[in-house]
């Protein structure tokens, strides 16, 4: 029954619905007031008219404190180069010295690493000797047999020289050292040793036809150079009375045995070499034989220097 209440109801909206019908004629819209006086018969329809004039806008107004970029300024005589800008301020920093007319940035000697610094850039001194122990060290030479002279203090300039030389005329009784040379004490005393515990006894196990030895030729020992005669980097041990260069023996009998290139060589004579040469390194901190480099090719280099920790370099 709800149902159906509901079905006749909807029936009877449609109804009325169908019914109804818009008027003829729709509202008119209504005039404005001041129609009655402007009104005329020879005024142009509303949609020709022109539209009122809008309410004055003001202009904007510049920002203030903005202003805009100055052309640049152009000379009025012809041919006038145009002006060059400021140059920019030189970087800040110490004042150069008097009459120095270098840039601050112009490296100087002490700004250079070592190994590009001559001799003279390097302001070196010579190392003081201790009394007591040059005495100790020149007692051992006697007793050992070196013939030697001291000689007064050698001082070259740029750290060349020696406090307390010796002159070194026989490394050992008997072995002449050609030519004489000018060695700090502990130089001498290590080539004294050395010749004495180890190229003479592997002189006589390796060529015992050649004889003893009887002169050490050596090619150099005190001379103010940088290290291989370079111009510029670390002073030499040469400089410093610290090292020898020995360049060959003499034997009673035979051939000098000279100091070359002998790793590949199977004779006893390279086996002799080979052999003092690694034993240099018991004695001196500082071997250097042919197989080192090309700078070394027909002699030994050996020194004393003192390195840190007892550090001893041998090839």
């Amino acid at each position: 029954m709800r149902k159906l209440s509901i079905l006749a109801i909807l029936i009877a909206a449609t109804a009325f619905l169908a019914g109804a019908r818009l008027p003829p004629q729709g509202p008119l819209p209504q005039p404005r007031p001041d129609a009655s006086e402007t009104s005329s018969p020879t005024s142009v329809p509303p949609s020709e008219a022109e539209p009122p004039a809008p309410e004055e806008v003001p202009a904007p107004q510049p920002k203030p404190d903005v202003k805009a970029p100055e052309a640049p300024s152009q000379s009025s005589t012809p041919g006038a180069e145009p002006a060059q800008p400021a140059p920019a301020e030189p970087m800040q920093g110490p004042p150069l010295p008097p009459g120095k007319l270098e840039s601050p940035q112009t490296p100087t000697e002490e700004n250079k690493p070592p190994a590009e610094q001559t001799l003279e850039e390097q302001h070196l001194t010579i190392e003081p000797e201790s009394d007591t122990e040059h005495a100790e060290c020149t007692a051992t030479l006697r007793a050992l047999g070196v013939a030697f002279k001291e000689t007064p203090r050698i001082d070259d300039g740029n750290g060349c020289g020696i406090d307390k030389p010796i002159i070194v005329s026989e490394a050992l009784p008997g072995i002449s050292l050609k030519p004489e040379a000018t060695l700090r004490c502990p130089a001498a005393l290590a080539l004294a040793r050395w010749m004495k515990e180890s190229v003479i006894p592997a002189a006589s196990a390796a060529l015992p036809e050649q004889g003893r030895i009887t002169t050490v030729n050596q090619a150099t020992a005190y001379m103010c150079r940088l290290r291989n005669g370079a111009g510029t980097g670390k002073i030499s041990e040469h400089a410093r009375g610290n090292a020898i260069d020995i360049a060959s023996f003499h034997f009673e009998k035979g051939e000098d045995v000279a100091v070359r290139s002998r790793r590949e060589d199977p004779t006893l004579t390279g086996a002799f070499q080979r052999t003092v040469s690694a034993a240099g390194c018991l004695y001196f901190t500082t071997v250097l034989d042919p197989e080192s480099d090309a700078a070394h090719e027909t002699h030994f280099h050996l020194d004393v220097i003192e390195r840190k920790g007892g550090y001893r370099y041998c090839h």
